[in-house]
């Protein structure tokens, strides 16, 4: 039952190892290591990290969770964010070449391995060319320390540029009931190019499960996502409360019809919702599986239409590129 990201094959699901380390609040490493290894029992090949979440940290937790199980992951890690030590909501953008090759051989080191599957640029740097940002990257494909190539939260022109630089894999954007903005003009370009997507949140951010109704102190969500603040979270549960109506209907959970109709989107299309909890993650593997007749589809999408969420993805990131 794989998958294809480009030429890259991999299980119909991944695994978004963020939250196992911050955003999301706290989170044992016993447990998330756990979780990793469950997955890969259940055929998740693609694990997804980076170098800014922690910073750091994630990396170096999924470097030992895969320890002496190399040959069943397909490795993606990301670089770009440039987090401030000071602040942990402020960010800078680089993809110039040096950054490119000064970060693989950080994040080689913190995941303890000799080459990176999928290495992603996560953000496009609006003052360094994708040309330079790409054509760095090939040069890490031509050296083995990357195998392929992507980008995260790409426009349709930077994924044109891109391709005509080097082969671009796989495309990572926010893809989800309640955030579709990619599907007018990116997800049909990335489809002409063969670049394979990976949809991240597919499950907004956990609160289309319908488990979240206020969120711990701190918790990325509230602070920096202005559809989680308080007023836009009341009016966006009611959607969810409507998904739950036609998901006890068919038997199973919110969480796993919002991330079967992402599934349904394509079979170049390889979400990965993060958990660190093995009893979630089984519960996503599942939904995997699921077949969605057209009505069964229909029913969801007016559960949920994304015309009617309130607030923005991000309060002050624009993260879509050109």
């Amino acid at each position: 039952m794989s998958r294809f990201l480009g030429k890259l094959e991999v299980g119909p699901q991944g695994l978004g190892c963020m939250g196992m380390s911050e955003f999301y609040g706290s989170g044992d490493p016993t447990e998330s290591i756990a979780t990793i290894h469950r997955a890969l029992e259940l055929g998740v090949t693609l694990l997804d990290t980076a170098d800014m979440y922690g910073p750091y940290t994630n990396e170096e937790l999924v470097g030992r969770a895969i320890a002496g199980k190399r040959d069943q992951v397909v490795l993606a890690t990301k670089f770009g964010i440039v987090r401030d030590p000071e602040n942990a909501l402020t960010r800078g953008i680089r993809g110039d070449r040096e950054y490119v090759r000064s970060s693989v051989e950080g994040s080689l080191k913190r995941l303890g391995v000799d080459h990176i599957d999928l290495y992603y640029l996560h953000r496009v740097d609006p003052n360094t060319p994708i040309e330079e940002t790409v054509g760095a990257m090939a040069e890490l494909v031509e050296e083995g320390k990357i195998r392929h190539i992507g980008l995260s939260e790409a426009g349709a022109s930077t994924l044109r540029r891109a391709a005509a630089v080097a082969p671009i894999t796989a495309l990572q954007s926010e893809w989800s009931l309640w955030s579709r903005d990619i599907e007018a003009e990116i997800v049909p370009t990335a489809r002409e190019l063969g670049i394979g997507i990976v949809p991240y949140s597919p499950l907004g951010r956990g609160v289309l499960t319908g488990r979240y109704t206020s969120f711990e102190a701190g918790d990325f969500r509230a602070v920096a996502q202005p559809r989680f603040a308080e007023g836009a979270l009341e009016k966006n549960l009611e959607m969810v409360r409507k998904l739950e109506a036609v998901a006890s209907r068919l038997g199973v959970t919110a969480g796993q019809l919002a991330l079967a109709w992402v599934q349904h989107r394509g079979n170049d299309v390889v979400p990965i919702p993060g958990t660190k909890r093995v009893k979630y993650l089984e519960e996503n593997v599942a939904a995997a599986h699921l077949s969605l007749s057209d009505k069964d589809l229909a029913d969801i999408e007016a559960a949920v239409p994304a015309s009617e969420v309130v607030g923005d993805r991000y309060a002050d990131m624009r993260p879509v590129g050109r």
